[in-house]
């Protein structure tokens, strides 16, 4: 098949274009390298460094280009940023969604849309919350109106190879590990007692997998994508063993725990998550 992928030089992208190569498919990346690197580009892919939320441009490049599906994962993903400067977070992930799915309904090609588990803590909770739910209604928007086929994975704190490991949109998982290896205390927001369901990024990759390749099947579907055991912040940084914490001030938007119930997945894609994070600290520790 030929594959879009966009944000596809990113974690999430990084991975699952990883997976679509060694699966035998041509691959296409749309990238502004905003929160993704160059040096996540993977031999058979092509990459395109454009703005998507530019719709003459992002028309442009696809224009002689043959595509089957597209998985939409391009996002300024994170609440606090999102929160402290609104407008980029709304702005990029509506305006890229809307043209995404506008040059899919013209083209007539399924979408796989990354959505956010931040949208069970409230639409009004952050404006990335808000956002990523945005995108979801923008899906069926055009999955009622236009017939265009669609489905969405709701992540839960993903972690695994290409995490951001320092800067603005770092993981969790990706700021402590680099900590652990340099010796550093582990930074802990607030009182650590916040609880999340961490999902490996081998995991998310076959759910939007299975998703893509059922896409009749799943069409207009919503699926949550996460372990379904969290642990607290604490607990993560025992298992990083006999290691300092530091306590700084919590984060505006923080939440008290996030746990997703994947049963819907499992039933109807057969998906369910093969890896733990106990099990993956030890081994990068």
């Amino acid at each position: 098949m030929n594959i879009l992928v966009t944000g596809g030089a990113g974690f999430v992208g990084t991975n699952l274009i990883k997976r679509l190569l060694r699966d035998g498919h041509d691959v296409v990346s749309l990238d502004n390298y905003c929160t993704g690197f160059k040096l996540n580009h993977q031999d058979g892919c092509q990459y395109f460094d454009i703005d998507i939320t530019d719709s003459f441009d992002l028309h442009s490049v696809l224009l002689n280009i043959d595509i089957d599906i597209v998985y939409h994962l391009a996002a300024l993903a994170r609440i606090q940023p999102s929160i402290k400067n609104p407008t980029p977070a709304i702005k990029n992930n509506f305006d890229s969604t809307l043209n995404i799915l506008e040059w899919a309904r013209e083209n007539k090609k399924p979408v796989v849309f990354a959505g956010s588990s931040s949208f069970h803590h409230g639409l009004w909770g952050s404006p990335y919350a808000w956002s990523k739910h945005a995108g979801e209604q923008l899906c069926e928007l055009y999955n009622k109106v236009y017939g265009l086929q669609s489905v969405t994975c709701r992540f839960y704190n993903v972690y695994g190879p290409h995490q951001l490991e320092s800067g603005t949109y770092a993981t969790v998982i990706g700021i402590f590990e680099k900590q652990y290896r340099e010796g550093r205390a582990l930074t802990v927001t607030g009182t650590g007692e916040q609880r999340r369901d961490f999902t490996h990024i081998d995991d998310i990759v076959d759910g939007l997998i299975r998703c893509g390749d059922n896409i009749e099947t799943v069409n207009g579907e919503i699926f949550e994508l996460g372990r379904g055991v969290n642990h607290s912040i604490i607990e993560i940084t025992e298992m990083f063993g006999e290691t300092e914490v530091e306590y700084i001030p919590p984060r505006p938007g923080e939440y008290d725990m996030t746990l997703a119930d994947y049963s819907k997945a499992n039933e109807i894609l057969d998906w369910k998550p093969t890896k733990n994070l106990p099990d993956y600290i030890e081994e990068v520790t």
